[in-house]
């Protein structure tokens, strides 16, 4: 709720006694089970009930409330009684209508102001001690509502809408972005006009507070954290409804393999934040591997199973979490590069595991960086590294591995998926092997010694990081590559923002971090933070600390998952510290804020340039330094659930970049009113 400034007058409210309620209200009393929201009632009872009651039940459930938040309190609920009274007078059928306050999203730490459950709809209503919003405002009003549309079961195929209410403004004010903005006065007729539009299917109050009834998106942390904690990710019907295809065909490969005693490549393929990571995920802590594993002595009869990633940033943050959650995490998480170093320099080591699982496989380094990498103790490409060891496997074994594409962004990734191909084709045992891989990748994998089986399941088609927003790559990719006019940009952008995902552009850092401070002001367990190109020249000129000496002092694990009053303040919402796109693919914030640099620009001819971008030390193994640079800022702009903020600093060389962005819909930020 909104916090009054602390020099505007106030009086404390009269508090009036009160008739025993209609519906009895919950507050969170003492003797009761902590329930997730600080008051419901029906309209009589919130009505009826002084305002001191309703503030200290409130004040029971949000134990933490500081004393700008009870005046904030203080202040809002005697108006917002009014407004509800004023609808029990209006209309007979308001004595059905709900209210809830302070109600805290299960699974999440964000809560929004007030639900009204009014007919068949849900009002989501922030409130803010203010004469005029402001974007951030705007948009968390809507992602609140988008949230609730998204993930909450008695939200389905009912209008869901959301209300800021400025509380100094008066009468309805105008709809921003399908988010009505109204003075406290005028709440009661929009409440009136909505319900009479809207009578019916009432909404049930009792089923909307059950817990069960809002099943949010688990970020990948998140995820990971579960799967340890207790086996199997709470995720909702659209998570389930992406990966469980893949999850169930990657089980029954696994259990063919374990019946038959056979080898498998098993490819799945998708776009940036589909669920590939997921997938891998799933797989690995499937609790039946421990059933198929073939008994061995000095193995590790709990380790059936192994997720590797050359990402180190992913690593090193899911390690963190998995520490956090009272586990080693190495177990379940390691690293592609010691895992090679362990098994290529003991040629008679066999692994332990059954099922390996290769994140990011389409990233795997070619030979050539392969001998640069290990000092020529690993010969051969990165794929073949992992079929051989997968070979030495006793009876059966699976590698699965996870690809996404246009994301190759170290020297020596080029190679793309052909590399496992190759690798199998190659091996010693190439006659134990089968592929099974998705129709994406047919023209990739021609028929050769190893079988082809075309998988469809094995393609994840829905992106699941952007909530609502399906078309964010696709806008992403068109923008990077000018396959459409700046105009057709502007409507997909128009269409992200409708579906609850914002691009904002300023020329102003200062602005942008104010916006990501007051969006996300009521909720903690949020992170945002700083990203940035590793081959731009400029940044550091104007405070953006993407040089690699930065950078490497940068401790992943808590910039990503630390809140930010953490000890030792690495949280990533201080946006003092910046990760460049190696730090940030394959992970994900629910904003980013873009520092846009000069290596991948608007030119004076109207077309990307990377010109100006710092060279790499390897410049003869590097085909295509533009398809680098282009993949960089693809990894950059497709981080972020709700928002991705870009700076373009105040330099003559980024105007052109500045123009293109606002002719491509982004909208400009404004200093906060």
């Amino acid at each position: 709720m909104p916090t009054r400034p602390p020099d505007e007058p106030h009086d404390e409210p009269h508090d009036e006694p009160h008739d025993e309620p209609h519906d009895t209200p919950h507050g969170g009393r003492p003797d009761e089970p902590r329930a997730r929201y600080g008051w419901e009632s029906d309209f009589p009872a919130f009505s009826d009930a002084g305002p001191r009651v309703v503030r200290e039940a409130l004040q029971r459930f949000v134990v933490d409330a500081s004393p700008e938040q009870v005046r904030a309190w203080r202040d809002a609920i005697p108006p917002l009684q009014a407004e509800v009274q004023e609808v029990l007078v209006r209309d007979r059928l308001a004595r059905a209508y709900s209210a809830i306050l302070e109600y805290e999203l299960p699974m999440e730490a964000r809560r929004p102001d007030v639900v009204l459950l009014v007919g068949a709809v849900v009002m989501v209503v922030e409130l803010k001690g203010k004469l005029h919003p402001s974007q951030a405002d705007v948009d968390q009003a809507a992602a609140y509502a988008r949230d609730l549309r998204a993930y909450h079961r008695e939200c389905a195929d009912r209008p869901v809408v959301a209300v800021l209410v400025p509380t100094r403004a008066r009468g309805y004010q105008q709809q921003l972005d399908d988010v009505h903005v109204v003075g406290p006065d005028a709440l009661d007729a929009l409440v009136a006009r909505l319900a009479g539009e809207h009578p019916e299917p009432r909404v049930d109050r009792a089923r909307f507070l059950a817990e069960s009834a809002y099943r949010p998106l688990p970020t990948l942390v998140a995820a990971a954290r579960e799967l340890f904690e207790s086996g199997e990710v709470r995720a909702i019907h659209r998570a389930r409804a992406a990966t469980d295809p893949a999850v169930d065909l990657v089980s029954r490969v696994v259990h063919q393999a374990a019946l038959t005693r056979s080898r498998h490549l098993v490819l799945v393929t998708g776009v940036p934040g589909a669920g590939k990571t997921l997938v891998g995920l799933r797989t690995v802590h499937a609790r039946y591997l421990d059933d198929l594993a073939v008994p061995r002595a000095g193995a590790r009869p709990t380790a059936p199973a192994v997720f590797l990633s050359g990402n180190g940033p992913l690593v090193e943050v899911l390690q963190y979490a998995l520490r956090g959650a009272g586990g080693g995490g190495k177990a379940f998480v390691r690293g592609v590069k010691d895992y090679v170093t362990r098994y290529a320099s003991r040629p008679g080591a066999v692994p332990p595991e059954h099922v390996l699982v290769f994140d990011e496989a389409q990233r795997a380094f070619d030979a050539g960086m392969m001998a640069a990498k290990h000092g020529g103790r690993a010969p051969g490409s990165e794929p073949e590294q992992f079929v051989a060891f997968a070979d030495r496997i006793p009876e059966w074994c699976v590698v699965v591995g996870l690809i996404g594409t246009g994301q190759e962004i170290h020297v020596g990734e080029e190679g793309g998926v052909a590399q496992w191909r190759d690798a199998v084709e190659r091996s010693t045992g190439a006659g134990e092997w089968t592929v099974h891989a998705p129709p994406a990748l047919a023209a990739a994998l021609p028929p050769g010694r190893v079988p082809v089986l075309v998988e469809p399941a094995l393609d994840l088609d829905v992106e699941l990081r952007y909530h609502l927003a399906a078309d964010l790559h696709g806008y992403v990719d068109a923008l990077l590559t000018d396959a459409e006019p700046p105009a057709a940009l502007a409507a997909r952008a128009r269409r992200l923002a409708a579906s609850g995902f914002h691009l904002h552009v300023t020329r102003s850092f200062a602005v942008a971090a104010a916006y990501l401070r007051e969006r996300y002001a009521d909720a903690p367990a949020a992170r945002f933070g700083l990203v940035a190109s590793s081959r731009d020249r400029h940044l550091a000129d104007v405070g953006i600390p993407n040089d690699w000496r930065s950078t490497q002092r940068v401790r992943l694990g808590p910039w990503y998952g630390d809140p930010e009053d953490a000890p030792g303040g690495h949280s990533c919402r201080h946006l003092d510290a910046c990760v460049t796109e190696f730090g940030a693919q394959g992970l994900e914030l629910d904003a980013t804020l873009l520092a846009w640099g000069t290596d991948f620009r608007r030119d004076e001819e109207g077309r990307w340039s990377n010109a100006l971008a710092r060279s790499y030390q390897r410049r003869a193994l590097v085909r295509d330094p533009l398809t680098l640079r282009r993949n960089a800022y693809r990894v950059l702009l497709t981080r972020a659930r709700d928002a991705c903020i870009a700076f373009v600093p105040p330099l003559p060389l980024l105007t052109p970049t500045h123009t293109h962005l606002l002719a491509s819909g982004w909208r400009p930020l404004s200093p906060p009113p």
